[in-house]
Parts: structure tokens; C-alpha cells; sequence
């Protein structure tokens, strides 16, 4: 038997600020959604297939230190990519972990832009070769986990 991820649904509280953060972030098109006063919810999908969910049934901001749901990690071909997402997270006043684009580790080829969404849900978009030769903000820890 063989799993990979159908999709992801994230609990919002304000269903068109999280909508649009994620249609200019990510590119992600609406594919259905419902603005029936206490069922409002976007699908939104990449080149036709379902990516993520988004339900607002929130009242009150992400908590990172409550079991769950740790980041979401979005993969891109290369660090211009990361880069462009960079412009557009910066455009949009999301909060920026590590003050811009960093390795996954010290050493490591990979990397990418940690931030939050409006509800401070943790994201990051990276590249396999998008950390150059800059130093990683973590020493012996990855960079992912602890932002």
C-alpha cells in the first residue's frame, strides 16, 4: 500500500483574507467554495488538482504550542522561485521567520522562506538548491522545525 497527501485543510477565521494570502502567495485558484453564513469554506487547487482547504470556523489566531499541526512545507524548482514568493509574502506583511531566505541546515543545498498566513500558521516554500552559501539561522538543528 502506497500513501501521498490528497490534500490540506486549515480552520481560518476570515475566509476571504485567508483566500486571497494563498491565491498570491502560492497561485492557487479557487475550485468551489460556499459563503453560506456558518459553512463558508475555498477549495483551491494547482493546475486542476485539490491542494488545500480552507474552512472558517476560527475565533482565534494559530496556536504553535498546542499539539498538531507543526508547518506546511511547499516545494518550488529553484531559488528564483523561493525568491518570487519572497517579493509577494513581503508585499503581503507576513511575518518573515529568519529575515529572509535560509538553508535547512548548516551545510545543506536545500532551502527556502519560513513565514506565517494571517492566522500565524507556520509555512515554508523551498528549493532543493535555494540555500547557497548562507549560514543557517539553527546550529545542529533543522532549520524547519524551530521557527
Amino acid at each position: 500500500m502506497s500513501f501521498q497527501t490528497g490534500h490540506i485543510g486549515l480552520n481560518v477565521t476570515d475566509l476571504d483574507r485567508s483566500r486571497e494570502f494563498y491565491e498570491r502567495v502560492f497561485g492557487f485558484a479557487v475550485a468551489g467554495e460556499s459563503r453560506e453564513e456558518g459553512r463558508r469554506y475555498a477549495f483551491l487547487a494547482q493546475d486542476g488538482t485539490l491542494v488545500l482547504t480552507l474552512w472558517q470556523q476560527s475565533e482565534s489566531r494559530f496556536a504553535a504550542g498546542l499539539p498538531g499541526l507543526h508547518h506546511l512545507s511547499f516545494q518550488v524548482p529553484d531559488l528564483d522561485a523561493v525568491r518570487r514568493a519572497e517579493t509577494v509574502i513581503r508585499d503581503l506583511g507576513a511575518k518573515i521567520h529568519h529575515d529572509g531566505v535560509v538553508p535547512h541546515g548548516e551545510g545543506a543545498s536545500s532551502g527556502g522562506v519560513f513565514f506565517e498566513d494571517p492566522d500565524g500558521i507556520r509555512l515554508e516554500i523551498f528549493a532543493p538548491d535555494a540555500a547557497g552559501d548562507r549560514p543557517a539561522p539553527t546550529a545542529g538543528a533543522p532549520t524547519c522545525g524551530f521557527f
